[in-house]
């Protein structure tokens, strides 16, 4: 039973790879974590080279959304937000996919721009710090894009790139295995991305970096050696940029049955993940910071406290 004042909410985040919901109590400044969960869904499988969504892609999420709408029900949800980034912002079916959204669930998903999406994630990622601790730099490695935020209590430059783990891989390791060749042209295509987005944000500038999402977090779990996932773990963690280039270099070279054997990697990222650490890695390097802090506090936790 919620208390009166308390508002439950949930909050949907679908994005090119996963789709994650959270369902919390919120009373004030009180968060109360009721239920989260994810999906790998790969909604954005092909858009970056279709322009569309691929229907398999469109029945898997929207078997997903079953799933949630059957959780959001049975926990007795007040307010619901639901957004889409960077593939459905590409994909020209999106329409397909809104109106499956829309039956399911009776509202329709928000398809936010990146500012919005930056702005989101930073809000989730920096309320466990304090002001002391900024200016951050907020990155947030997606599927299709990842999002360069910077500021201290509020945003004060973001950008969003299309150098997501799923469009790189995409891209660049579509013959499975990666080779030289591939990860020297997705290293030129990833520099050329993140020179882009510090003629906006000053990436250079901040006292701490925070690192969100499953990319990141799964690059935390492999330089923390831990034989499964653990969020508890992994959350505020902090990670050396020595350790995310061993990794990121170790992901590129393994043998796919290899990263799949890894106790912590969850099956819908073994074949994304070398792309993913590598955009961390290049982040890592043009900033210039020698350590990020992983966070398990993200775009869902910022949409949580955008419905009170």
């Amino acid at each position: 039973m919620v208390e009166a004042d308390v508002m439950r909410v949930a909050a949907i985040d679908c994005g090119t790879n996963s789709i994650r919901l959270l369902i919390a109590d919120i009373d004030g400044a009180h968060f109360r974590e009721i239920h989260r969960e994810m999906e790998i869904v790969r909604l954005g499988q092909g858009v970056d080279k279709t322009g569309q969504f691929h229907p398999d892609a469109i029945i898997r999420t929207l078997a997903a959304v079953d799933k949630f709408a059957i959780e959001i029900a049975k926990r007795g949800v007040e307010k619901i937000r639901f957004c889409a980034t960077s593939a459905t912002r590409d994909a020209t079916n999106r329409d397909l996919f809104i109106d499956g959204v829309r039956e399911r669930l009776g509202i329709a998903p928000e398809v936010i721009p990146g500012e919005v999406e930056a702005a989101l994630s930073f809000q989730g990622a920096t309320r466990d710090f304090p002001a002391a601790d900024g200016p951050f730099l907020v990155i947030d490695i997606g599927g299709g894009s990842t999002e360069f935020v910077f500021g201290t209590t509020t945003v004060e430059f973001a950008k969003s790139m299309n150098i997501g783990c799923v469009r790189m891989t995409e891209r660049h390791f579509t013959g499975g295995d990666a080779d030289p060749g591939q990860i020297a042209a997705a290293i030129e295509d990833i520099d050329e991305a993140i020179a882009q987005a510090a003629k906006i944000v000053p990436i250079t500038q901040s006292k701490t970096l925070i690192a969100v999402a499953g990319t990141a977090t799964t690059v935390a779990a492999a330089a923390l050696e831990l034989s499964t996932y653990d969020r508890y773990s992994i959350h505020l963690s902090r990670i050396s940029a020595e350790k995310v280039h061993a990794v990121s270099k170790a992901f590129l070279s393994m043998k796919r049955e290899d990263r799949e054997a890894l106790g912590y990697m969850h099956p819908g990222r073994v074949d994304v993940i070398g792309a993913g650490s590598l955009v961390l890695s290049r982040i890592m390097l043009a900033t210039g910071a020698t350590e990020f802090v992983a966070s398990e506090s993200d775009i869902l936790d910022g949409m949580a406290w955008s419905l009170v």
